[in-house]
């Protein structure tokens, strides 16, 4: 008699102590799925541009101060006026072309003979965290590797170095971050480095790679749901 009541309550009382078990993976399972939707929630926050377009006020401030740094010596600050007020409130892409000398400078910072494409890289590394900061980022970046293979109607190459594109969230990040009196320090470095430049900001209309509006919400996914199979697993 006691061996058969054991037998008989034996399946019950594991029945009993699985059903909390599934019930707390179940609370994991959704707590990891909340946890992703908040991260990714916070990237699109910081990511996407949320205040709008530029007020005239805002535009008038930021080329006054622009104006008062010397921007305007190597710029022509009307055509940067008429890129603000067209401000549509979304991100845009900045195409870059630099040619770096074949020579050697003067480092501002040791005095020693360094190669201008040092100067180059120190520019650089100055510039990209900066950009970071202000939600930017490079969308691509490529060494010129021959000279024009097609032209038309245009002057001689003058010897690119490299093309970069950058993506800023907004016009008026680009602006906050060109007015930055913290990023003045840097352009001794552009001054050496750079022979020629010219950009000019473009809106891409075809895409042959995915944003990171779509690879961070795949990478948060893909966390998520290996958390939750963890959690099936120890449980």
């Amino acid at each position: 008699m006691r061996a058969r009541e054991v037998g008989r309550f034996r399946p019950g009382t594991m029945r009993a102590a699985e059903e909390p078990i599934g019930e707390e993976s179940a609370v994991l399972g959704w707590w990891v799925w909340l946890v992703a939707a908040v991260l990714y929630l916070g990237f699109r926050l910081f990511y996407d541009n949320l205040r709008g377009k530029l007020t005239p006020a805002e535009i008038d401030t930021m080329l006054a101060r622009a104006e008062a740094q010397g921007a305007g010596d190597l710029n022509d600050l009307s055509i940067v006026r008429k890129f603000l007020e067209d401000d549509d409130g979304r991100e845009f892409v900045m195409v870059n072309l630099v040619r770096v000398p074949d020579t050697m400078v003067i480092d501002p910072d040791t005095g020693a003979q360094v190669p201008a494409s040092d100067m180059m890289k120190a520019y650089s590394k100055a510039f990209m965290p900066r950009l970071i900061k202000h939600d930017g980022h490079p969308a691509l970046a490529a060494r010129k590797v021959g000279g024009y293979v097609d032209a038309w109607k245009v002057g001689p190459d003058p010897g690119w170095s490299i093309v970069g594109f950058m993506r800023y969230r907004s016009r008026r990040d680009m602006m906050k971050m060109a007015v930055d009196p913290t990023f003045g320090d840097a352009h001794k470095y552009k001054l050496l480095g750079v022979e020629e430049t010219f950009s000019f900001p473009t809106q891409p209309f075809v895409r042959a790679y995915a944003s990171p509006r779509v690879t961070v919400f795949l990478i948060l996914a893909l966390a998520a749901a290996l958390a939750q199979l963890a959690i099936i697993a120890t449980h």
